[in-house]
């Protein structure tokens, strides 16, 4: 049973109160926007990207990889209720991704209609003139920190559950403690949406739907970004503008905990090792760790 790990060393963290997902009554936010208002936005940045023409191959990938994600994502949606599904969410660049194109899928479905020649067309919910009415007032979430996270994620995560209205519970455990706790915390909870990538530690033979190993708590494992490639995930990241973590401009690649976490040696600008490159330069899948001591 694989997570994208920050670190399996143990301490106690505290938890934030749960909110619910009566849309009726949105949480209190800063900007004065709801989860719905906020998924509509963000359905029609998806769907402009996924329109565009382009000769970058890099963006053709990554259209075709944010369409099946999508269709994992609505898939899981359909199967399982609001109460029932969470998002594992640390503050990383996958799981970021994995966020953002589940708050577009959040403003409702696609839907079909009949051209006069016959052929099938798809009308996505940014033709419309407002957010879904069905979508939630907070996402459930799980983040499983490090027992010395770092000050930039923790700030990141803070602000990125406030702006997304994550219903956020935190653990600074090991992970199947964590996950033990969390059942527990919210047992109504048969999904997790997971931002893990087959390049991750023991995340080879993962598929989109994959349920957990009968020793550890059980839910279904939901994947939608399992098949994309590092670069595929900072070109979307870039490409829409998404804010992300502050130490991916400092050459980390990819974020655990401070005593187990550096830049990435593949991202130095000198022998010196001393200035770096930011994250989003780096090319090769298998580099992306090389600033983890695991």
């Amino acid at each position: 049973m694989t997570l994208e790990p920050p670190s399996d060393q143990a301490g106690a963290g505290p938890a934030t109160a749960a909110s619910g997902w009566a849309p009726e009554i949105p949480p209190s936010h800063p900007s004065g926007r709801t989860l719905p208002d906020i998924c509509h936005t963000l359905r029609r940045k998806l769907d402009a990207f996924l329109d565009e023409q382009t000769e970058d191959e890099v963006l053709r990938n990554v259209q075709s990889q944010a369409r099946v994600s999508v269709g994992v994502i609505s898939e899981a949606l359909q199967r399982y209720g609001p109460e029932e599904i969470s998002l594992s969410y640390n503050g990383g660049k996958d799981c970021l991704v994995l966020l953002i194109l589940i708050m577009a899928c959040l403003a409702g479905p696609a839907t079909s209609s009949t051209s006069a020649n016959g052929s099938t067309e798809e009308r996505r919910p940014h033709r419309s003139t407002g957010p879904a009415v069905s979508s939630p007032a907070t996402l459930q979430a799980i983040y499983i920190a490090p027992h010395d996270p770092f000050p930039e994620v923790e700030d990141f995560v803070e602000t990125s559950t406030l702006q997304y209205h994550l219903d956020l519970r935190r653990y600074s455990v090991p992970m199947r403690s964590a996950l033990e706790a969390y059942i527990l915390d919210r047992p109504d909870v048969k999904a997790i949406f997971m931002g893990t990538r087959r390049t991750d530690p023991h995340c080879e033979s993962l598929t989109h739907f994959s349920p957990t190993d009968k020793d550890w708590p059980q839910f279904m494992r939901v994947n939608p970004v399992i098949d994309w490639h590092y670069v595929e995930i900072w070109a979307f990241i870039r490409h829409l503008d998404i804010p992300f973590c502050s130490l991916y401009q400092q050459g980390f690649s990819s974020l655990g905990g401070m005593t187990n976490t550096r830049p990435n040696p593949a991202l130095a600008i000198d022998a010196s090792a001393k200035r770096f490159r930011p994250a989003y330069e780096l090319v090769r899948d298998d580099e992306e760790r090389l600033g983890r001591d695991r």
